[in-house]
């Protein structure tokens, strides 16, 4: 009786171990699901987060691609991380007017701050536009000459060898080998948890404080056709983006030294056409512009308000162009930033979950 018993037990454990796609005690990881946190102003305007089916968010994957960001590895010797041309306290962008990479060389745009990327519907990144997709962003600056000048082969090696990455990744992903792909899978997971939506406007539109009168104003003039109007391109209180993530050319120049758009496109059509970044966290993102060439607030207002310059392809948007801008008033002016500066997040660029911490 006993030796039929045991022959039974066997016959189980033979077909539970042939059943099974990984050999007897080894360990698989499987991540925790961390489905993003969806703000109740981006669920009342119906605005669902863009997350690819093969990158879902998990607890693992945001923390590596946390570690990632704040890493200097991912440069050529070791001295740059994002980080640092995409500072929290700045709402992910640089203070400076160019960044420099690992050999001091500057480039040419400032650097765009990192919040809300779930959003970008058309998937477009960068302030032309030349790069489709989160991840792929996140690919682009590791090789990059200017940036952090090192090669995928050389930081894929340097994180295989590390004493620590090997598990985070085996933990976050499953996987024993190192790539691209699941790096910028974790940076891109990290990245998606960037969302700002807890600025002063955010908590009146909430019922949860009330503006002065200055920023009541300003709300007016920004949504008045016949005053700022410049609700086309940068939304309103029902859109919680404050831009279109289009592409515009809002007048800066009536030449052009950097095309922008038509540089990716190569329609001259799109020449000088930059992306409208987002007006939230103006009070930590200055200097203004795809090439940083305003400094404070005040230079922004006063190009739209008597700046303006022509070009072949100005946007139509830019409709008082014959008179330089829309002509604000000195109130108007002061009441329209106190507006815009009521878009800024200090919970967002205080967030302990943002910092390298």
């Amino acid at each position: 009786m006993k030796k039929w018993l045991l022959h039974i037990c066997i016959i189980i454990l033979f077909i539970f171990t042939s059943c099974t796609n990984e050999p007897v005690g080894e360990y698989v990881a499987v991540p925790t699901s961390s489905p993003l946190q969806i703000p109740q102003l981006f669920e009342e305007n119906i605005l669902n987060p863009i997350i690819p089916i093969d990158n879902p968010q998990t607890v693992e994957g945001i923390a590596l691609g946390k570690k990632l960001f704040f890493d200097p590895i991912l440069s050529a010797n070791n001295t740059q991380a994002c980080a640092d041309c995409h500072a929290p306290e700045n709402a992910f962008t640089d203070s400076s007017r160019f960044s420099d990479g690992i050999d001091g060389v500057f480039g040419n745009r400032n650097s765009m701050p990192l919040f809300n990327l779930a959003w970008n519907y058309d998937e477009k990144f960068f302030w032309d536009g030349n790069t489709f997709g989160l991840e792929h962003q996140a690919f682009v600056p590791v090789s990059d000459p200017i940036e952090m000048k090192s090669s995928w082969a050389q930081l894929e090696a340097e994180l295989q060898q590390h004493p620590e990455y090997p598990n985070l990744f085996q933990q976050a992903f499953g996987a024993s080998t190192i790539d691209s792909t699941l790096v910028t899978k974790a940076i891109g997971q990290f990245e998606r948890t960037l969302i700002s939506s807890n600025s002063k406007f955010d908590n009146y539109l909430l019922g949860k404080t009330e503006l002065t009168s200055q920023e009541l104003n300003g709300f007016n003039v920004f949504m008045d056709e016949s005053r700022g109007d410049c609700f086309h391109c940068h939304g309103s209180d029902k859109n919680p983006l404050w831009t279109d993530n289009i592409f515009h050319n809002n007048g800066l120049d009536e030449t052009f030294s950097d095309i922008g758009l038509g540089a990716v496109t190569g329609d001259p059509a799109d020449n000088g056409k930059f992306k409208s970044p987002s007006l939230r966290n103006l009070n930590f993102t200055a200097p203004y512009m795809h090439d940083g060439r305003f400094t404070t607030l005040d230079e922004v207002i006063n190009h739209y308000s008597e700046g303006l310059k022509n070009s072949v392809t100005i946007d139509p948007l830019m409709k008082k162009l014959t008179q330089g801008g829309v002509g604000l008033t000195d109130i108007d002016k002061t009441d329209l930033k106190a507006f815009l500066l009521s878009l800024s997040d200090y919970e967002f660029i205080n967030n302990p979950n943002f910092k390298n911490q």
